[in-house]
């Protein structure tokens, strides 16, 4: 690290999507949504995002591969900006449940998906044998 430049480096939403590999529409979202935040735009008019950007959509991608809506991802967010660590862990722990019961539904609705294929392949089985 160069003492005498003490400045934040400053990416573009460009630079931060090459960096994390999400898409700069996604990036545009979750700083609307108020989940990456930005000091400003450069003079070309381009957001602009510390390297604590890259920790948040570290995050956001974390927490949507536990199954986590952006909308429960927003409302654990600002549990963090409240400093409430308590409050985040228990919170967390709610959404992650939530998460599992959703997952859980999925996969029952596939299983009965694949017991009708089943029976489907079974009742034609004599049928799809005469014919091949």
């Amino acid at each position: 690290m160069d003492p005498k430049n003490t400045k934040t480096r400053l990416a573009t939403i460009g630079e931060l999507s090459a960096r994390t590999g999400v898409p700069v529409k996604a990036l545009r979202e979750y700083t609307d949504l108020g989940l990456i935040r930005t000091p400003g735009r450069s003079a070309a008019g381009y957001r602009l995002y510390t390297d604590d950007a890259l920790w948040c959509v570290r995050f956001i991608g974390e927490m949507r591969g536990l199954g986590l809506t952006i909308a429960e991802i927003r409302r654990l967010a600002t549990n963090f900006t409240t400093g409430d660590n308590d409050t985040v862990g228990s919170h967390l722990a709610e959404l992650l449940r939530h998460s599992r019961q959703r997952l859980q539904q999925r996969i029952a609705v596939a299983q009965q998906i694949l017991d009708r294929i089943d029976t489907f392949e079974t009742a034609r089985r004599g049928e799809t044998e005469r014919t091949g």
